[in-house]
């Protein structure tokens, strides 16, 4: 899953692909900004060659097939603040909301999250509670100045430099 944050645009390089070379089966699915935004550029496309499995970033209707296998774990990332504060109040009103905030409450299905926000996020009061809240539900977060420290929004750096391979490794942790 990836949202739209600073970042999304970096996922198959940083994400996808080291995944698969893992041995993973990979599919994706995108907030609809970040779908719109990496369709503009490309990205889905790419994406969708890579996987073998369509981009999703809308609801099917009743009756379609499902277009993704099931899921062993569910990896948001990069998460804005936006959706880390959905998923923290189960508010699902996209089709990568609906899916995380189901596997949140399916008993054994491992979901890590990476919230990629700025420090004025982190300094919103409601933040911390919402991180303690998917805390409580056994979501693996991907956070932390150890992880990837917290910077300005002026200051933003790019998706190429994001912890990837710590989103990786905690997948493997999570999956043991």
């Amino acid at each position: 899953m990836g949202s739209a944050a600073g970042g999304v645009e970096a996922l198959g390089t940083g994400l996808v692909e080291p995944a698969m070379e893992r041995g993973w089966k990979v599919a994706v699915t995108l907030t609809p900004t970040a779908g719109h935004w990496l369709r503009m550029s490309g990205e889905v496309e790419r994406l969708e060659k890579l996987t073998g499995l369509p981009v999703r970033d809308e609801t099917r209707l009743p009756g379609d097939a499902r277009p993704h296998p099931p899921v062993d774990c569910y990896v948001v990332a990069p998460a804005s603040a936006n959706m880390v504060a959905k998923l923290a109040v189960g508010i699902a009103d996209n089709q990568a909301l609906t899916q995380v905030a189901e596997a949140i409450g399916t008993l054994g299905l491992p979901v890590v999250v990476f919230p990629r926000v700025s420090a004025a996020h982190a300094r919103h009061p409601a933040w911390q509670g919402h991180l303690e809240v998917l805390r409580e539900a056994q979501v693996h977060l991907v956070y932390g100045p150890d992880v990837w420290p917290l910077y300005e929004p002026r200051q933003a750096p790019s998706g190429r430099e994001l912890p990837w391979t710590a989103v990786l490794d905690a997948v493997d942790r999570a999956m043991e």
